[in-house]
């Protein structure tokens, strides 16, 4: 993840670039915002719900967008190597559906 410009921590408007490899998943989580995505290589399959369902998700290509509207549960897949961009309003916060799909409370194994 690069920061573009804005400071996600903070109030104000951001841009993000993230980019992913060939089956990166982003499970089932929201944002207290909206969230505006544009792919800007790649494949990737966004999908709203609770669960990781692919046969559901709409597929993007370059210059596909997004929207995930504040608070609607969405998921991610990246088909191929995939960057994107997102853009909202900050802070910037993610929630997961299931707290266990939650990297950031993950302990480092070797």
């Amino acid at each position: 993840m690069a920061v573009v410009s804005g400071d996600p921590s903070a109030a104000g408007m951001f841009t993000i670039e993230l980019s992913m490899p060939d089956g990166y998943r982003i499970p089932p989580h929201f944002h207290p915002t909206d969230e505006h995505v544009t792919v800007l290589s790649g494949r990737f399959l966004v999908g709203m719900g609770d669960s990781v369902d692919t046969q559901q998700a709409m597929t993007l290509v370059q210059d596909g967008f997004v929207t995930a509207p504040a608070q609607a549960h969405h998921f991610a897949v990246a088909q191929r190597r995939t960057v994107i961009q997102v853009n909202g309003e900050g802070p910037f916060a993610i929630t997961y559906v299931r707290a266990s799909d939650d990297p950031r409370g993950a302990t480092a194994t070797r």
